[in-house]
């Protein structure tokens, strides 16, 4: 991996993890079509501990308050009684599917699931389902509305983000959607789920973004390092900028970004000017 190479996926990184348009898939895209070559689902893995530091940071104060008052809640019941503890139960339900499924099937998530093909068909399907969950979903309910099925379903639906092109984000934001959840609670309780279960399979990824013969682009520690760091910055500003963009608008224009990328990608694909795996 070059320099150049690494300050792009860095960027893309940091610009598509919190967007519903996956991260993955876009690193997926970006590297095959520019570089020729697989940056790799654990480059994409190590990276996106940068992102997360971004929500660690951006919502400093709410997880604070979380972690704060689920270890009070071992020995106060009032504080059990809280929505907060809830909230924080919540959080931890909800990474426990994801955890699962990424150690189960591990092989697969690093090797035939970056199928270009499957990649761009799920930046389609799922196009539908938020173009969907966007238009039927009630919005009704706030952070303070939420409840156990909320952790459990949207946690369900994270799963499926360990396919490149359904998105971590658009497939929580949409399941959070359809529950009658507002979009910014909905994409608010989407960056929480996201953590245990990101800087998980960041930290495990390590060893294995560096190691030698592996399949797809290798960066040097340094490389990898700036490529997480701009993924930080990029993706903090990306935070800000989504939750004040969806208190006022609908998610459509992701939607039709994902149509649109979807079938170009399908095109390149079916005219050979890129390779599928």
């Amino acid at each position: 991996m070059t320099w150049f190479q690494a300050l792009i996926l860095g960027l893309v990184q940091g610009l598509t993890e919190f967007l519903p348009i996956s991260s993955s898939g876009h690193l997926r895209i970006v590297s095959e079509l520019f570089f020729g070559d697989d940056a790799g689902a654990s480059f994409t893995a190590v990276t996106q501990l940068g992102t997360e530091l971004a929500v660690l940071i951006y919502f400093a104060k709410d997880i604070g308050r979380l972690i704060a008052v689920w270890f009070k809640g071992i020995f106060s019941r009032s504080a059990r009684a809280t929505h907060d503890y809830r909230l924080a139960w919540y959080v931890i339900i909800g990474s426990i599917p994801i955890g699962l499924l990424g150690l189960l099937l591990k092989d697969l998530i690093r090797t035939s699931a970056r199928n270009l093909w499957i990649t761009a068909s799920m930046l389609i399907v799922f196009a539908g389902v938020l173009a969907l969950a966007d238009h039927l979903g009630r919005q009704r309910r706030a952070v303070d509305q939420l409840i156990a099925r909320d952790g459990l379903v949207m946690g369900l639906a994270q799963c499926l983000a360990l396919i490149p092109g359904v998105s971590r984000s658009g497939g929580t934001i949409s399941a959070g959607l359809f529950l009658g959840l507002t979009r910014e609670t909905a994409a608010r309780f989407s960056f929480l789920l996201a953590i245990p279960a990101v800087f998980a399979s960041g930290v495990m990824s390590i060893p294995d973004v560096f190691e030698k013969g592996g399949p797809g682009l290798l960066p040097s520690a340094p490389q990898m390092i700036v490529a997480t760091a701009i993924a930080f910055a990029v993706g903090y500003a990306t935070i800000a900028w989504l939750l004040r963009y969806v208190s006022r608008h609908s998610y459509s224009v992701f939607v039709w970004y994902r149509l649109f990328l979807g079938i170009v990608v399908l095109g390149l694909l079916s005219m050979g000017l890129i390779p599928a795996t």
